[in-house]
């Protein structure tokens, strides 16, 4: 219904954005992305997901139209309601959300504050595809060493090995810091595999 709110921050915190429109203030629920993204701001513009229920109508803004999307497709998850998709980008950022979910990684899913290992499973199992084809890979794991990671994955992909577990293991690689070349994180990576 709404797309997006834009106006003068009239008030700021960790759970709530109040954006005034001409003298009518707008009540927005945020996550910490989006509250990082507005601090220090004078003026502010939130993407917008309008939840109506019985007793209320609520605002949920984000910074980003991914951030937005990412939050769309963990409330269709069955079990994960719009405060627990809230909490879950408040705990990692949209780019970690989409990996966890692409490389099977229920372990960080598991440690945000009320996710349980069922939880943690279902939001992997029903968003896999729909994550990975609805998000450009550059974005999803980051613009730093895309080239030498996605050389070293073709390269492994291309002698067999399956593409989420190489997927996993390179981005381990590169966060360890073991291998910063091509040549570096293929040798690591068939160490390992």
């Amino acid at each position: 219904m709404f797309e997006y709110i834009k106006g003068s921050i009239a008030e700021l915190n960790p759970a709530y954005v109040v954006i005034d429109v001409n003298g009518l203030g707008y009540l927005i629920q945020i996550s910490l992305q989006t509250y990082s993204a507005l601090e220090g701001q004078g003026e502010g513009m939130v993407y917008l997901h309008h939840v109506v229920r019985e007793d209320a109508e609520l605002l949920y803004g984000f910074a980003t139209r991914n951030e937005r999307e990412v939050f769309r497709l963990l409330n269709s998850v069955s079990g994960v309601g719009v405060n627990t998709a809230r909490v879950i980008l408040s705990s990692l950022s949209t780019q970690e959300v989409e990996r966890a979910i692409i490389t099977d990684d229920v372990n960080a899913l598991k440690r945000i504050k009320g996710i349980g290992l069922k939880t943690a499973q279902r939001i992997v199992v029903d968003l896999k595809d729909k994550v990975g084809k609805s998000n450009d890979p550059a974005q999803i794991f980051g613009a730093a060493n895309n080239t030498i990671r996605d050389e070293a994955l073709s390269a492994l992909v291309m002698l067999g090995f399956a593409k989420a577990p190489a997927v996993k293991l390179i981005e381990q690689l590169l966060a360890e810091g073991v291998a910063t070349t091509v040549e570096g994180l293929i040798k690591e990576s068939l160490k390992r595999l």
